[in-house]
């Protein structure tokens, strides 16, 4: 007799609750083999392939494509043992602690940490949406059960039917009591959706507004959702935990052109401006090393970092991403400039891992190629600054008492203003001009 075990959405990690749903790479009725990838997601931090850890034939499918799904959903059933596939090993009677431990493709499996799961009641199970019908042969017990009869609606005194992290967080960020809401999930289970309108909702007026004056909200609806959710979130946390600040300053970058033509000359790998800026920022935070920092708020402390993890903005097709170069301070010019090809085209490819999108400890955002000159950015929290470099042109300048054209970028520096007053921001920007303007300024530093 074959057995059915349930395969759900597996911990994620690096803090991430929900994937969406990309595609199905398999269908009800195909037989599937241990560690086979069953489907592609999408979450907040690249696209992966989710490999299924039994051995069977996949008996029903949960969630189109296109739907959110937390961490602990169902995703597939699998009977194990059927006349039509292998039979794996034996699987505890736990299907959550079953598998290969081939956890995630590009994630691996994390043995030393307790999976951060929810186990959703067998009835919200078998109410989520099932694309394509199970054989009744191997139909899983749950669905067959019968339903006990209806009962008036307790008083709500038990905890918050919510599951997904994200939605507490959501509400709690927001000031939503989510004892006031129906949930409109299964057995009332509260959705980010519910929350969503209940943020919406208008608030209580003294006197009816006349509908003349509502102004209409037609036009095109975007979901703020996947990536484009997660900048969105944490942007919004940065506003309201940091108060940011920036200074900014014209620099004449015409001999950092010439060094980087000289060390191209020479041969071998080319030489990126983002390295040789890269290098510089690592220069100018072992000078201050207040602005490699975080601020602690449960602890009300600043931490400064040893190690200088530095992220860099990546424009892509799916948005904008912050690729982080680990150690950068260990790193020549070489090497950061193979660091910063690398890391660009995988995220280029939406193959990025999460370890490569988190742990950053300062950003260097180069937003010349957009061709502007200046810009204010948001700090990429926790961080508690970011250096801006604007594209790099000839200008009119006096160059040693002469009129001149030179070739001119203008830097700017946002930082937190709680780990550091404005002289020692100032200090670091100088630092960085005087080493774009002669390059020899930052030898004499090593």
């Amino acid at each position: 007799m074959p057995q059915v075990l349930e395969f759900k959405l597996p911990d994620l990690g690096e803090g991430l609750t929900e994937a969406e749903i990309v595609r199905w790479l398999v269908a009800v009725g195909d037989v599937v083999a241990v560690d086979q990838p069953v489907v592609e997601v999408e979450t907040a931090k690249a696209m992966v392939e989710v490999p299924c850890p039994y051995g069977g034939v996949v008996t029903a499918r949960f969630g189109e494509e296109g739907t959110e799904l937390p961490v602990g959903a169902p995703l597939i059933t699998v009977a194990v043992g059927s006349a039509t596939a292998a039979r794996p090993d034996p699987a505890p009677a736990d299907a959550e602690s079953a598998g290969s431990g081939n956890v995630l493709v590009g994630y691996g499996t994390d043995h030393s940490r307790p999976a951060r799961r929810r186990r959703i009641r067998p009835a919200a199970a078998a109410a989520t949406t099932v694309v394509g019908t199970p054989a009744p042969a191997v139909a899983p017990a749950a669905v067959a059960a019968p339903v006990a009869a209806p009962v008036a609606a307790p008083v709500a005194v038990g905890p918050v039917a919510v599951i997904s992290p994200l939605v507490r967080k959501l509400a709690r960020d927001n000031g939503v009591d989510l004892r006031a809401l129906s949930g409109s999930g299964p057995e009332g289970l509260i959705l980010r959706a519910d929350v969503e309108a209940a943020l919406r909702a208008p608030e209580p007026v003294a006197a009816p507004v006349a509908p003349a004056s509502v102004p209409s909200l037609a036009g095109e609806r975007i979901p703020l959702k996947g990536l484009r959710g997660a900048v969105a979130e944490k942007l919004s946390r940065s506003r309201r935990e940091i108060p940011d600040a920036t200074c900014w300053v014209d620099a004449d970058a015409t001999e950092l052109m010439a060094a980087r033509a000289a060390m191209n000359a020479v041969g071998g790998p080319k030489i990126s401006v983002l390295a040789l800026l890269a290098r510089i920022c690592t220069a100018a935070l072992a000078r201050h090393p207040e602005l490699n920092s975080r601020v602690d708020l449960e602890a009300n402390e600043i931490v400064r970092l040893p190690s200088v993890h530095l992220g860099f903005a990546a424009q892509t097709e799916r948005g904008l991403m912050v690729p982080v170069v680990k150690d950068a301070q260990a790193m020549n010019a070489e090497r950061l400039s193979a660091e910063f090809g690398r890391l660009t085209e995988l995220a280029r490819a939406g193959r990025l891992a999460p370890s490569d999108l988190t742990g950053g400890t300062f950003t260097l955002n180069n937003y010349g190629v957009f061709g502007v000159d200046g810009s204010t950015p948001i700090i990429n929290h926790p961080e508690a600054a970011m250096l801006g470099v604007g594209r790099i042109i000839p200008k009119p300048w006096v160059h040693e008492g002469e009129l001149a054209v030179r070739k001119v970028v203008q830097l700017s520096l946002t930082f937190d203003h709680r780990v550091c007053d404005g002289g020692t921001a100032g200090g670091f920007l100088r630092y960085v001009a005087d080493c774009v303007e002669s390059p020899s300024v930052l030898l004499r530093g090593l």
